[in-house]
């Protein structure tokens, strides 16, 4: 078990903090993708699927990647009021990694859920060769929305180019979970199975049907539908109410199943964050919890939830600073085709952690 849960942290380590956290805001709202030789270089524990894939199909493995991305993104956007704000620093966020703590669980869930939407997005894009849209052939046909009547003539089929969610899922799980011995295991790769399980499903189950209308003269006589899958913004908003409710367990005698700790606690359902050990405060920098503390972040002077100053600094206070940038203003589009924009100064008053 020990051996499993070392590949399994240096596979998530190496897709999150080696790959993408030292440059993030580089990487944001560019195309950077990571060569994925150097992935499979660097997590030189990978063994079994995860090597296999490395292997024979690199494509995947880039995107993959993407995923792993894409979920640091949205963990930072979820978390970015929070004492903990997922931070980017590796050698603290390799700390977080190994606890089995809320933010942990979260952290497997949402890039679970990352390389499951990125892989997906990947063959309804037609950029990987071993998918692409989503088949239909002997798929039930579509149900209307409820806002239409049954009965109105209008006819319903599958067409257009649905999103491929089982070959994402499957992708992400066969990258993702561990490979672990038969009838050997913990409770931490139980957990951290679980959670990526939870961070799929965040995807899979929501997807949505989207539909086109068909006609002479605008009439809609056969409307053509299609799945496609959440927002990505959506799966991180429900997995941030899982992280708010999630469940504490601990291992049962057998070493193979998870017990609810708590009285009249119903078990986790598979869509629900679970973890074992309580989280630190995070107020105080500490490297043995991966803790940056929050000295110097900012904070909502006036608000009263967790991005305000008595929750965030811990009630050490604030201090108030001003500054003073340089932003664009006033721009005008010129024919054609020309944004030009003037440079004003705005200064703007900040509350900072003491």
């Amino acid at each position: 078990p020990l051996r499993v849960r070392i590949n399994y942290l240096s596979i998530l380590y190496t897709l999150i903090c080696h790959s993408f956290l030292g440059g993030l805001e580089r990487a944001v709202g560019s195309p950077l993708v990571m060569d994925p030789n150097s992935i499979c270089r660097k997590a030189k524990r990978l063994a079994g699927k995860q090597a296999e894939l490395c292997q024979t199909q690199p494509e995947i493995v880039s995107e993959v990647a993407k995923g792993a991305r894409l979920g640091v993104r949205e963990c930072q956007y979820q978390f970015r009021y929070r004492r903990w704000n997922c931070t980017s620093h590796n050698k603290y966020f390799g700390k977080v990694l190994q606890q089995d703590i809320r933010e942990t669980a979260f952290v497997y869930a949402i890039t679970a859920a990352g390389v499951t939407h990125a892989v997906t997005q990947a063959c309804s894009m037609g950029e990987l060769l071993q998918c692409g849209c989503e088949a239909t052939r002997n798929k039930a046909p579509p149900r209307p929305p409820s806002s239409s009547s049954s009965g109105d003539g209008v006819k319903w089929e599958w067409g257009g180019c649905g999103d491929d969610v089982e070959f994402g899922y499957e992708m992400s799980k066969k990258f993702m979970d561990a490979k672990r011995r038969r009838g050997k295991s913990d409770i931490r790769t139980l957990i951290n199975l679980h959670n990526n399980e939870a961070g799929r499903l965040a995807v899979k189950i929501h997807m949505r049907t989207e539909c086109k209308c068909h006609g002479l003269s605008g009439s809609c006589t056969l409307r053509t539908c299609w799945k496609k899958m959440p927002h990505f913004r959506e799966v991180g908003d429900r997995l941030l109410e899982r992280f708010n409710g999630a469940s504490k367990v601990m291992g049962g005698n057998d070493g193979k199943t998870l017990i609810p700790v708590g009285q009249n606690i119903k078990p986790p359902d598979k869509q629900d964050l679970i973890y074992s050990d309580e989280s630190p405060d995070f107020c105080l920098a500490n490297r043995k919890t991966g803790s940056l503390g929050t000295r110097g972040r900012m904070c909502n002077s006036t608000a009263m939830d967790i991005s305000g100053c008595d929750l965030l600094c811990c009630e050490r206070g604030y201090r108030e600073e001003t500054v003073v940038f340089e932003e664009n203003c006033l721009c005008r589009f010129h024919w054609c085709c020309v944004v030009q924009c003037k440079k004003c100064m705005v200064r703007k008053e900040l509350s900072l952690c003491h």
